[in-house]
């Protein structure tokens, strides 16, 4: 299934808003990226801060000579508080282990005595992670010391709780993450739109574009098969050339009116056409005009009271032409004259007919397009729609209680 212009452009929009979109989770991404590694470094500091602080005082409170003496560590306060903390020996001299009276979290013995020997071998401070008997994150530290001979023997490790840091922690990479993603959403959708309001322009005028070719293709079909069969009648009847030539002329000039109603329409929706606003006697133009027009059999009345607008009176006078010519030609009933009666007023012009009147259907189509039951009114009523809006004005349709339609154009009154 082929897709118009329009359409195209509309589904183009999605490419830009998926682009936009992805330019902008680089920011959010980076950031939130930063935001987590910083928290977690910042809370790891904080414990390994607090771990450190109880290895340094024990390593300044225990003496070591033929025996560990842990005679000062068990009278100070932090053997009494968490974090907890062991002194614990290594492999090349054994003594007994010591550990701290308050027991805040439950870790196995024989997995610190493995980080004894690492932090041992390494002869510097260790920091690490180990799951608690109970499956909960512990923070360790541990501080090798040494004896009189300045060899490292042993170590003091400090174990703390990490679950309520690392809980924290996680609830700010949900935050984060929800928040960035709240954020690209929002910027996706606020992307949308802007290209919506950047292409709607060229969206509408693809719209126009095609509404026109529509327009012009049905109003040019039938004028121009006609203006064929004239052509190819008056070529085979020689005695009839000069009627026949007549009416191809005056179907010439039918055809020439619609394209110069094309080409106003055209003009007026790219903005091209500049309203020449003045004070104009709408009732003199609307005489003006009916009586410079080709009513034929017609019978046309105007009923006018003095009004004036302000408004472009060659647009104006284009589209009470239009008006006209489709009463003219539409409203009537099949085998009788036209009967039409103008009347202006209060800055309105109003053309009633006595034809089969307007599809309330198609009333409703804010003059698109127009047909009444005797056919297509062409671009003659949408080129007044565009007239009356580029007035500020209004143009309004509605059929008359005893029969026929009534278009009723409205333009903005002059101050008196």
């Amino acid at each position: 299934m082929s897709r118009s212009a329009a359409d195209r452009s509309r589904r183009l929009r999605w490419w830009p808003t998926a682009l936009f979109t992805v330019i902008n989770m680089v920011g959010p991404t980076i950031f939130g990226s930063l935001l987590i590694d910083r928290d977690a470094q910042q809370r790891q500091e904080r414990m390994d801060a607090e771990l450190h602080r109880v290895t340094s005082s024990a390593v300044r409170l225990i003496q070591y000579g033929q025996v560990l003496d842990t005679r000062f560590l068990a009278q100070d306060p932090i053997n009494n508080q968490c974090p907890q903390f062991a002194v614990l020996s290594g492999e090349s001299e054994r003594f007994s282990d010591y550990f701290s009276a308050s027991p805040c979290v439950e870790v196995d013995p024989a997995r610190l005595t493995g980080l004894v020997t690492e932090g041992i071998r390494r002869g510097s401070l260790l920091y690490t992670y180990v799951r608690g008997t109970g499956g909960e994150l512990l923070r360790v530290g541990v501080e090798p010391f040494r004896n009189d001979n300045g060899q490292y023997i042993g170590a003091i490790v400090a174990v703390s709780d990490a679950t309520g840091e690392q809980t924290a922690h996680d609830r700010l990479v949900l935050l984060v993450l929800g928040g960035g993603v709240l954020l690209v959403v929002a910027g996706a959708v606020v992307g949308h739109l802007l290209v919506g309001l950047v292409t709607r322009p060229v969206v509408t005028a693809l719209e126009q574009q095609e509404v026109l070719l529509a327009d012009t293709a049905h109003d040019l079909r039938t004028p121009v098969a006609a203006l064929r069969a004239l052509a190819e009648a008056a070529r085979d009847n020689p005695a009839r050339r000069d009627e026949l030539m007549s009416r191809a002329v005056a179907l010439a000039g039918r055809m020439g009116t619609i394209i110069d109603d094309l080409l106003a329409r055209a003009r007026l929706a790219a903005g091209v056409e500049q309203l020449a606003i003045e004070p104009v006697w709408l009732d003199q133009l609307v005489t003006t005009v009916v009586r410079e027009a080709s009513v034929g059999e017609a019978r046309v009345t105007v009923t006018a009271a003095a009004t004036k607008v302000n408004a472009d009176p060659g647009l104006v006078q284009r589209a009470v032409a239009n008006l006209l010519d489709n009463a003219l030609r539409h409203g009537r009933r099949p085998g009788a004259a036209a009967i039409v009666h103008v009347t202006v007023a209060g800055g309105r012009v109003m053309v009633a007919d006595q034809g089969p009147g307007i599809d309330p259907s198609l009333a409703r189509e804010n003059f698109e397009r127009f047909s009444s039951n005797g056919g297509s009114s062409g671009l003659g009523l949408s080129i007044v729609r565009w007239v009356a809006q580029a007035h500020g004005g209004t143009l309004r349709v509605y059929n008359a209680e005893e029969g026929g339609a009534i278009f009723e154009l409205v333009l903005p009154a002059a101050d008196s």
